[in-house]
């Protein structure tokens, strides 16, 4: 019996990837949990088991296709001893979530497209759960949407170009880049970018066309607090944890992101009511050979200095090797983008939706501080940081006493002796 692959749901975020690698032929034989295909999507690597044992009888992608959830992959000859399936079902069964994709009965194994024409939802429109799923997200009716696609089928195009138009419509439109040929002036390279900056810069696009942003800036003498981690350190030093400034300031942000919960929300679907969540993860941007991805750090408020410094150890080393899994980069309430290793003196991060908040560090530096004390300028370990938030939800007011109060934490060491 002839079973077909198709690629199953991989988790909430995720629409589609792109084949790095495949690693079976036709004629091969696989068990269920055979690795046939690699895929690279928004910020992790994933890889595809066969599902079914038995005889790949035809492989349908190819290293750098851009697939989607519920695209035909492989078709499997499987093996005499799999129990057949029933075939009195009428409409095909959906996608189940985290479980891969059953097999569609034998009247539709031939037309995956027949899967979605076949079942017709409430809102008489037919599409694949991802094109379904981004509709849900932007609350867009698919019933407006004029169809293109085999049987009257909603495609990604379709729903892209209505989202377009809108933007059109609404003079938010974003100018493309005419075509220039710029080896007129000189000798040029063209560099292809990386799935994950081409996925980035698209969010980071829509998260700053859609959210208006202001950005608060403050700093925060951290001299006893430096002392105090150097000495931490120290003292952790022969079980080979580094301990770095990053953990500080997540505890610290939780702190204020308890006092002010606006910072640790998210706006609903329907831009009316406020997300206040009762949980503190938090989000770390980390600089990739391919670009910037942001895992999250779940339960910050439960864990110890050196436990946050170990986790953040691994969390660094399984990034730039591109080992995460992508539900280890959801359900973050807050994000810090730290360039404190690298330099600067301030900068404006954009805001990681569906947050509200971002922080962003830049270099500490020793300055002059006047002591009132002693009447005189002494040398201080002074760090600047910035506060991007969402103006839907937090005024300037609410902003500057959060980062004040951000401020005075990280002036406190006793905070952090735990």
């Amino acid at each position: 019996m002839i079973k077909d692959l198709l690629l199953p749901d991989l988790g909430e975020g995720i629409e589609g990837a792109e084949v790095s690698e495949v690693s079976v032929s036709v004629g091969d034989k696989v068990s269920s949990e055979d690795i046939v295909l690699v895929l690279e999507s928004d910020k992790a690597s994933m890889e595809i088991p066969a599902e079914t044992g038995g005889t790949i009888k035809e492989v349908l992608v190819a290293v750098g296709d851009e697939i989607e959830i519920g695209q035909l992959l492989f078709k499997i000859e499987a093996e005499k001893t799999s129990q057949k399936r029933e075939t009195k079902e009428e409409t095909p069964p959906k996608f189940e979530k985290a479980k891969g994709v059953p097999t569609p009965p034998p009247s539709t194994q031939n037309d995956v497209t027949g899967n979605y024409s076949k079942s017709k939802p409430s809102d008489g429109s037919f599409a694949s759960p991802g094109v379904r799923k981004l509709a849900r997200e932007l609350n867009i009716n698919l019933a407006i949407i004029k169809p293109t696609g085999e049987k009257g089928r909603i495609t990604k195009i379709d729903l892209h170009s209505y989202i377009k138009s809108q933007m059109l419509s609404s003079g938010n439109n974003v100018r493309a880049q005419k075509e220039i040929n710029f080896s007129q002036w000189g000798e040029v390279e063209v560099k292809k970018l990386t799935k994950i900056k081409k996925v980035t810069g698209r969010r980071l696009q829509e998260a700053w066309q859609t959210i208006p942003h202001v950005t608060q800036h403050d700093e925060s003498d951290i001299t006893e607090l430096d002392q105090f981690r150097k000495k931490l350190k120290k003292d952790h030093s022969k079980e080979g944890v580094k301990i770095t400034f990053l953990p500080f300031l997540m505890k610290a942000c939780v702190m204020a992101l308890k006092q002010f919960d606006s910072f640790n929300s998210s706006l609903d679907h329907t831009g009316n009511n406020l997300i206040i969540k009762g949980y503190y993860n938090i989000g770390i941007a980390v600089d990739t050979e391919e670009g910037l991805v942001v895992p999250v750090i779940k339960e910050v408020d439960k864990k110890s200095i050196v436990e946050l410094s170990e986790e953040l150890m691994d969390i660094s080393k399984r990034s730039k090797s591109k080992a995460l899994k992508p539900k280890e980069m959801k359900g973050g309430t807050f994000t810090i983008s730290s360039l404190g290793g690298i330099g600067g003196t301030a900068f404006s991060p954009i805001v990681n939706p569906p947050e509200v908040a971002i922080m962003g560090v830049s270099r500490s530096k020793l300055k002059p501080v006047f002591a009132k004390e002693t009447q005189s300028f002494e040398p201080r370990l002074i760090m600047p940081f910035s506060i991007s938030y969402d103006h839907r939800v937090i005024d300037g007011a609410l902003a500057a006493r959060f980062t004040s109060k951000v401020a005075s934490i990280l002036n406190d060491v006793s905070l952090f002796k735990d």
